[in-house]
């Protein structure tokens, strides 16, 4: 059994909790968390299991890496905080932990990214031994393994596609909703995560990595953006009120540029109410959320994904997505040398020793 730590306790957290314990190869070993009111809580009660799980949740980070656990499973969120994020990462691959996380976007592409984030990450590999592998839905999953996989049935691929299409009514981080994507302020407000090269930045490894894989050059990264505001006030149930002329909806693109024609592109399509821009894409079933992947050529393959969790919530299906992804490759992480993995690397796997497997 592999001693694993959750560092962080949010979204994703709960999510990684569940999937630790659910995991025949891992041994949670400890909860890593920030509120002082969750430091001693057990982590079955944080995760919504509805069981002890004998692990109180603790604040002391330098006691947690100081037993030098094989695993860390760092689920606090690095978008508003990248350079803590980064920082906290480092310090565990530096005790010797193997580190997975959805939290440093430019990680994802582990060879594209920045020197400022790759050398420290080396550096601390070098050091202690440990391991890093970003990952998670969309960037993750949704545009690397899943249209790779996808593009392999096609017999002429003319371009890739890969879609999140999402009402964010049900994406409970109010402040990363209202302030970094920008709903429900003025048309005039510039979101941080939709000021220019910020898609790139956040997606642009995930181009990179599709093109890689396909064997192609890319002639460069270009970006696309269209807001359109409410027609009406609507309230939701977990972040309020929006009002009417603020924005309600966001549709922007990544695009690799291959031989002058965009061939592999991230599209993002997000509404705080399907009322607002209903002639954009909407997911197949009417539903709150959808991956999709859609391969332009011959055949023309389309493939939708639609996870659900925590009482049939799509945002929540999609955290526990990313969460499988990383907790899953952690047993082929431990095995592998030490090193800066990326999905290119780290297989995705069946579920070995989980299918009907019920936690207790």
């Amino acid at each position: 059994m592999i001693p694993t730590v959750v560092w962080g306790t949010g979204n994703v957290g709960r999510a990684a909790i569940r999937a630790v314990d659910a995991h025949p190869a891992l041994k949670l070993d400890a909860v890593l968390v920030h509120t002082p009111a969750k430091v001693g809580r057990d982590a079955g009660d944080l995760a919504g299991l509805g069981r002890a799980l004998g692990v109180p949740a603790t604040d002391d980070v330098e006691a947690v890496l100081a037993g030098r656990p094989q695993a860390v499973v760092y689920a606090a969120s690095g978008d508003l905080r990248p350079d803590e994020a980064l920082a906290d990462v480092v310090a565990a691959i530096r005790a010797g932990a193997v580190v997975v996380t959805p939290a440093l976007y430019p990680l994802y592409d582990a060879l594209g990214a920045p020197p400022e984030l790759r050398e420290p990450v080396l550096a601390a590999v070098t050091e202690g031994g440990g391991s890093l592998f970003v990952s998670g839905v969309d960037p993750g999953w949704g545009n690397d393994v899943l249209p790779l996989l996808v593009s392999g049935l096609g017999s002429t691929v003319d371009a890739i596609r890969c879609q999140e299409i999402f009402d964010y009514s049900t994406y409970e981080q109010e402040d990363s909703v209202r302030y970094l994507i920008g709903m429900g302020q003025p048309m005039g407000y510039e979101p941080p995560m939709l000021a220019p090269s910020v898609p790139t930045l956040v997606w642009g490894g995930q181009i990179r990595l599709m093109a890689r894989a396909l064997g192609v050059e890319l002639d460069g990264i270009r970006e696309t953006l269209e807001r359109r505001p409410l027609d009406a006030t609507v309230t939701t149930r977990t972040m309020g009120s929006f009002e009417a002329g603020t924005q309600g909806a966001v549709r922007f693109e990544v695009r690799g540029i291959v031989g002058g024609e965009p061939r592999v592109v991230i599209e993002h399509i997000t509404r705080i109410h399907p009322s607002c821009a209903p002639d954009w894409p909407t997911p197949p079933d009417g539903g709150s959320g959808a991956h999709r992947v859609i391969i332009e050529g011959r055949p023309h393959i389309e493939v939708t994904v639609e996870a659900t969790d925590e009482g049939e919530n799509r945002s929540a299906g999609g955290n526990a997505t990313a969460v499988g992804r990383l907790v899953n490759a952690v047993d082929w992480l431990v095995d592998a040398k030490p090193g800066l993995y990326d999905a290119l690397d780290v297989p995705l796997r069946p579920a070995v020793g989980r299918l009907g497997r019920r936690q207790p």
